[in-house]
């Protein structure tokens, strides 16, 4: 491999991601079996336990193993029709739990709502919200924050202007409390330098890539109910998807 490769090429976790979902694929893995341990798998692919770690985070996050504390790492019958959420870090978010998944509290409570926000919740331009930005890391190495932006009205009796990880998702949490249901997501994802923000928080250069994603999220009546921004180091991830022509 030259230079130029390794410069480009996947982050290591990514690459232990891509050669265990191909495994699934073509039946070295079939579903319900037993992945290799940690041990195993730090041998396999000659990296440290928290790449291994990291790699099986990542599948179970994208629904693809589950992961029991003891016992190990299996691979799931994915149901008729399911899709890979991978490429959607919108709705991922949605269904992540902060306790569970390394998630920290950074900030929340009530916040002017930026322009580009206020729109997109059909709101004046500083309009009192109720904004949250959780940062996540793995590894002790901050690899995405995200912020969610929710009218008062609807994060009123709610946990989400509190600063302490939800031990349930975000839609599990608004459907529980709320009786809230999100219906559909609509994401847009771009390439751009990182804000202050996000300098700060994911220790980040100002001219340091960053996949920028900026999600509308709506109710079943079709009326836009939160907003979620989401970065994520340009060095650190990678967006993969699969669909038949």
């Amino acid at each position: 491999m030259s230079l130029s490769d390794e410069e480009y090429a996947p982050p290591k976790y990514a690459q232990i991601v891509t050669a265990i979902r191909r495994k699934i694929a073509d039946g070295t893995y079939p579903p319900g079996s037993q992945l290799p341990s940690e041990s195993q798998l730090v041998r396999e692919f000659a990296v440290s336990r928290p790449t291994v770690v990291r790699a099986l985070q990542t599948l179970q996050l994208r629904g693809i193993i589950d992961r029991e504390h003891g016992r190990g790492s299996y691979v799931k019958t994915p149901l008729p029709g399911a899709v890979d959420d991978f490429s959607r870090p919108g709705r991922a978010v949605l269904d992540r739990a902060e306790a569970a998944d390394g998630g920290s509290v950074i900030e929340a409570g009530t916040h002017p709502a930026p322009a580009n926000v206020a729109a997109m919740l059909s709101l004046p331009e500083n309009t009192p919200i109720t904004m949250r930005r959780v940062l996540y890391s793995e590894a002790d190495e901050p690899c995405e924050l995200v912020t969610f932006w929710c009218p008062i009205e609807l994060a009123e009796g709610t946990d989400l202007g509190r600063a302490t990880p939800l031990t349930v998702s975000v839609r599990q949490h608004l459907h529980s409390v709320k009786g809230l249901r999100l219906d559909r997501v609509v994401e847009r994802l771009a390439a751009r330098h990182p804000l202050p923000d996000e300098v700060k928080a994911l220790g980040l250069g100002k001219s340091a890539a960053v996949l920028g994603v900026l999600a509308r999220i709506f109710d079943a009546s079709g009326r836009s109910v939160l907003v979620v921004e989401i970065a994520l180091p340009g060095t650190l991830h990678e967006l993969e998807d699969a669909y038949t022509l």
